[in-house]
């Protein structure tokens, strides 16, 4: 099957009054008090209320009580970045940019570009030479321009910030002055974990590569508890792949900061990509809410990523990106250690494959 052929099926995923209400996003003759307004009636559409479903299947196989997914491939490009795309593309509107632009290695580019294009801004993305994603091609159906550059993707995010600093664009990379956006934005999905279950989990547990989806979790809960809605905070479960993360490696070597790793150890496979890197641009956050939670935090192999993909396919009915089940392959691991007492306990898998 030509890619494109998919494309085209996931371009045309959201709603026809989504594409009503971009065209009047696009009007510049509209005010722009109106547009936004427009703009975020399109965020509250389209991105977020992803589904928590209780796994009872992989309950009975891992014998554990109230094991709870939630499912971020329920955004409209398949991923939990949807929700830092579209705020920070509402914080650009907003701001009357011409242009956004980031560096990405797959799944936060097809994100960024549908916020871009359906808020009718000019999109400018840029990807490591040495790394190859097929939604590559969905960028581009989305008007992306896209920019190869050498070096690794710590390199081209320094570089593209750099740029985008010079030339007047709207920087979307991680890291920068949008952390705080982009943790509140994240933060979200742990006000809907608590609509649906009424209180916080025991555990939390999420995939981690930068660190700010785990930072911005928690600071939902802690925000959540200090108004009364919660009686407790999660203990936060990291998980990444293993031995290719700075904050994993960080948090079990006793660190009290987030080191880099050797750039020359870090190997990228086809299960492990949306996981590692030597730099975690959010990772004194993530490192933080470690030791703040009373956290956890485990190296998962790519067989085991591999292994719990096609479990949860047979089991649950899920098809998930490998990478994206790191976290409840931990809260699993963890629980055949400490046998947990019943509770609630949450996995945020974040991305279909």
């Amino acid at each position: 099957m030509d890619l494109r052929d998919g494309v085209k099926t996931a371009e045309n995923k959201v709603s026809s009054e989504t594409k009503k209400l971009s065209e009047f996003v696009r009007d510049k003759r509209k005010s722009l008090v109106d547009r936004l307004e427009s703009y975020e009636d399109i965020i509250n559409l389209e991105v977020g209320d992803t589904g928590l479903h209780r796994a009872k299947t992989l309950e009975r196989e891992f014998d554990i009580r109230q094991l709870y997914i939630k499912y971020e491939g329920d955004n409209p490009t398949g991923t939990q970045k949807d929700r830092i795309a579209f705020a920070q593309i509402y914080d650009a509107l907003r701001r009357e940019f011409e242009m956004v632009s980031l560096a990405t290695c797959g799944n936060y580019g097809v994100a960024v570009a549908l916020a871009a294009n359906l808020a009718g801004i000019a999109c400018r993305i840029y990807i490591p030479e040495s790394f190859h994603t097929d939604r590559v091609v969905e960028m581009e159906l989305l008007g992306a321009e896209i920019v190869r550059r050498p070096g690794s993707y710590e390199d081209v995010v320094k570089e593209s910030s750099e740029l985008a600093k010079t030339n007047g664009w709207y920087d979307a990379n991680p890291g920068g002055a949008n952390t705080p956006l982009q943790i509140s934005a994240y933060s979200q999905i742990a006000t809907e974990i608590f609509e649906n279950l009424g209180d916080a989990p025991k555990y939390c547990a999420v995939p981690v590569s930068n660190g700010t989806l785990f930072a911005g979790i928690y600071r939902g809960f802690v925000s959540l508890y200090k108004r009364g809605k919660t009686s407790r905070i999660p203990k936060m479960v990291a998980a990444s792949s293993s031995r290719k993360n700075p904050i994993i490696q960080s948090f079990l070597r006793g660190l009290d900061h987030c080191k880099d790793l050797n750039p020359d150890t870090i190997k990228e496979t086809k299960y492990n990509e949306p996981l590692i890197n030597w730099h975690s641009f959010d990772g004194e956050e993530a490192l933080y809410v470690l030791r703040k939670s009373d956290g956890e935090a485990y190296n998962i192999s790519d067989k085991k990523l591999r292994d719990m993909t096609a479990l949860l396919a047979k089991k649950e009915g899920f098809r998930i990106l490998p990478a994206s089940t790191a976290g409840l392959i931990a809260l699993l691991e963890l629980d055949e250690k400490m046998n947990f007492e019943p509770d609630r306990f949450v996995a945020v898998l974040t991305a279909k494959n």
